[in-house]
Parts: C-alpha cells; structure tokens; sequence
C-alpha cells in the first residue's frame, strides 16, 4: 500500500513535470501525487514529487535553494534562450580565458536582478507570457531579485561553458547563461540543464521512472518519509493529550513551543512514533508573534 511521503524522480529529457505526475500517479494508484516544483522538459535531473500528504509541503520546496549543471554555448542566441528555440542571431565567439571566467562568476553571483524570458509561465493580464512570445509579441518586464550563491564555471570547448549553479526561487538558468554571453559580448543559449539538488534532497537519492515500475511490481516503493524530508526543521515530539487538541484545532497550546531558535520559521511536530502530525509556522501577525498551524498530517 502506498503510503504519504515525497518520491524523488531522476527525470530524463522529454518529458514534462505534468507528464511525469500523470505517469507516476498511474504506477502508484495514489490519490494524490504532485510535483514540487516543475523541471522544464529539456531538462533532466531532480524532480520532487509529493505523495498523499506529501503534497501538502509543496510550499517548503518551492522557496528551497536548487542546484543545476548546465552548458552554455557561446555565439548563437535563440527565442526562447535554451536549445528548444529558433535561432535569433551568430556572432563571434571572442577568446574566454580565466581572467573571462573570473570576471563572469563574480559579476553573477550573490543578489542579482533578472528580467524574466518571454517563453515563461509568468502571466500578463491573464495571459501566459509564452503563448504571446509565440505571437511574437515582446511585453517589457520587471526585473525580479534572485540570489546566486554559488557558481563556478569551467570552458569545455572554445564556444562551451559547463557551469554549477546553486540558486534561489525564481531564478531562470536559461536567462542567466543568456546573461553571461550578453556580457561577453557574443550572446549564449543553454545548451543542456541538469537539476542536482533541491534543499538537502540531491539527484542521487532518486530513482527513474523505469525504475519506479519495476520496484512497484514488487511494493517497494522508495518514499522518504515526511519528517525525513523535512529532517532540516528542529523537531518537537508532543503527546497524545497534547495532539489530540492540536487536531482539534486549538492552537493556544503551541505556546508551550516558546520562542523561534535562530530565527526559524517552520518547526515539527510528531507524534511518539515519529509520525509528523503538524507543521507550525511562526507569525508576526499579533505583537511579540505566535505559532500557528501551517500543515496538519493524517497517517
């Protein structure tokens, strides 16, 4: 039986996030599978996908810091700034050498502002920016903060970058490799992306969708639990007195938590068995702030 927890995907190129759901949704009968968090379809790597209760953390992944290796090629810009694109215009490539490099990496890391693409989800007036992208329509775009944390590049070929990226939500790579061939003067699209890692969950803990199918013929299925996902949270294990009330939706006996550690926003609470029953989030709302109810869980 199908259980509550997150199921991490190694996603290959092709396929959409939406198709992956659907596939995996399929494979497991679940009620419920979401991702959290979309990979473009010519991208591959980390794609997390909650199961059941599972979904219900989408929120925690969205905002989490995510690492990609991508290749960049130098010289040829596209509509859409990846490989999926028209090209739009060839110039020379100039020399890159490590002075190029250096100045590249600390011109693009730490809190930068980024004009979002045209070929995005992002929506005007009701209206998905790619589908007037491809009406040819051009609409000026605010720039959004994003944050680079760490980027390190290494040139592969004269006309190639592979690059290592740890980022903030938000943050286009595809604009960013764009960005970086802007400011070498030559132009660049994204050639490949992969996804590595999202918070502390990293590729390597995850498994194909071909895999998925074969495990599930025999029920294994390589869930990580909730609170092992959420393992980066300080943990509060509270007894039954205490959760039935909690369930019950009396919320002033969160104050027993006492003050946030360091600035913390989310804590955990679990049951005897370990079982997460509740996400508490802290809130400035009243003076001296609160805990309140973020998430409740059902085993």
């Amino acid at each position: 039986m199908v259980q509550n927890g997150i199921l991490l995907i190694d996603k290959a190129e092709g396929p959409s996030s939406a198709q992956v759901v659907h596939r995996v949704k399929t494979a497991l009968s679940a009620k419920k599978v979401g991702h959290l968090g979309t990979l473009d379809p010519f991208a591959s790597g980390l794609l997390l996908l909650g199961v059941n209760e599972g979904t219900k953390i989408a929120d925690i992944f969205l905002h989490a810091p995510k690492s990609y290796r991508g290749i960049m090629v130098l010289g040829v810009e596209t509509d859409t700034q990846d490989s999926t694109g028209s090209v739009v215009e060839v110039r020379p490539v100039p020399t890159v050498g490590e002075n190029e490099i250096g100045m590249l990496k600390k011109k693009f890391t730490g809190d930068l502002q980024q004009i979002p693409p045209m070929f995005s989800a992002l929506k005007r007036d009701g209206v998905r920016l790619y589908r007037l992208a491809r009406q040819g329509k051009n609409i000026p775009r605010e720039p959004r903060s994003i944050r680079v944390e760490a980027l390190e590049l290494k040139k592969l070929e004269n006309d190639k970058i592979e690059f290592d990226v740890t980022c903030s939500r938000g943050t286009y790579i595809r604009t960013l490799a764009a960005d970086m061939g802007k400011v070498l003067g030559c132009g660049a699209h994204l050639k490949s992306l992969r996804r590595r890692s999202c918070g502390h969950l990293a590729v390597e803990q995850a498994i194909t969708l071909d895999e998925l199918e074969q495990m599930h013929s025999k029920e294994i299925i390589p869930l990580v639990s909730l609170p092992s996902a959420l393992s980066h949270l300080r943990s509060i294990t509270w007894e039954s007195r205490w959760l039935s009330r909690l369930r019950l939706g009396q919320q002033e006996i969160l104050a027993q938590i006492g003050k946030p550690l360091d600035g913390e926003k989310l804590v955990n609470i679990l049951d005897s068995r370990g079982n997460l029953v509740a996400l508490v989030e802290w809130t400035a709302v009243t003076p001296g702030g609160r805990w309140r109810l973020f998430r409740v869980f059902h085993s």
